[in-house]
This record gives C-alpha cells, structure tokens and sequence, in this order.
C-alpha cells in the first residue's frame, strides 16, 4: 500500500484542549510512518492539548508496523503530557490489542472507548487470556500441577 492508503481526518470540536481523529484505511508497514507523522501533527500545535482522540471506526486494521506507531505515538503523546484515546475500537482490534499485550497500556479502562458493536459481542467484559487462565486451573492437570 502507498501513504495515500491510509487516511487521518480531523474531526472539529469547539474544545481546544482536545483533538479528534478519525483514522480510515488499513495502517500497515507500507503507510505507518505517514500515520505517525499526521496523527503526531497536533501535538505540535503547543501547549493546551490536553487529549487526542483516535476514532478507529473506519479502520481496517493493522499490522506489527502499525502496531509500534500507536506505541510510539502513545510514548510521544505521554511525553507531550497528553491523553491518547482509542475511540470505537472494532471487536478485531481489541483482540489484537489483547493478544499482543497492549490493551491495558494502550487504552486503559478500555470499555469505557469501545465501539458499540464491541459492547454488544461482550468483548470489554471476557479477556482471552483470563478466560484460558480460569479454564486451566478447573482442569485437572492444569498450570497448578506443571512440576
């Protein structure tokens, strides 16, 4: 894919202490780089931003490459003393989120953001992990038992 595949708009809002995005496309190796650099963009606006809002409902997903610029775009947006929101998330990109590790790093008291097709399908209330975890230890033979 080239940059043009990916697409950051921003949404208005009368608040100046917070910038909304919507991100449309799928951010992959090819067009993460121009992701990061316009989603990055407001932070360079000064002092004042207080939240960025990242409206996932229009993207298609992500690969790793994607993956490591919302890391590095939460990293810089820390720094900059500013909260990174990953608003409408579908119920795929909170499971990669989840798998990978990075759900409570990157969107924490995630069911607060998630899309309403997620809330609906029950993702914010079952973790993979946890629910894997429960089913072990009922089993006989399970993680308590491994010498």
């Amino acid at each position: 894919m080239t940059p043009a595949a990916i697409e950051v708009i921003t949404a208005p809002s009368s608040d100046e202490t917070l910038v909304r995005l919507e991100v449309h496309g799928f951010v992959d190796y090819d067009c993460a780089e121009h992701f990061f650099a316009l989603a990055s963009r407001p932070l360079e606006a000064g002092p004042g931003l207080r939240a960025l809002h990242l409206d996932c409902k229009h993207l298609d997903g992500l690969d790793s490459m994607g993956l490591s610029m919302l890391l590095m775009l939460h990293r810089r947006t820390t720094a900059a003393g500013v909260t990174l929101f990953l608003d409408n998330r579908s119920p795929s990109l909170e499971r990669l989120l989840d798998i990978t590790g990075t759900l409570d790093y990157l969107a924490p008291g995630h069911a607060d953001s998630l899309g309403p097709s997620a809330e609906a399908e029950g993702v914010a209330s079952r973790r993979t992990s946890d629910s894997a975890s429960a089913a072990d230890r009922s089993r006989p033979g399970g993680p308590e038992m491994s010498s």
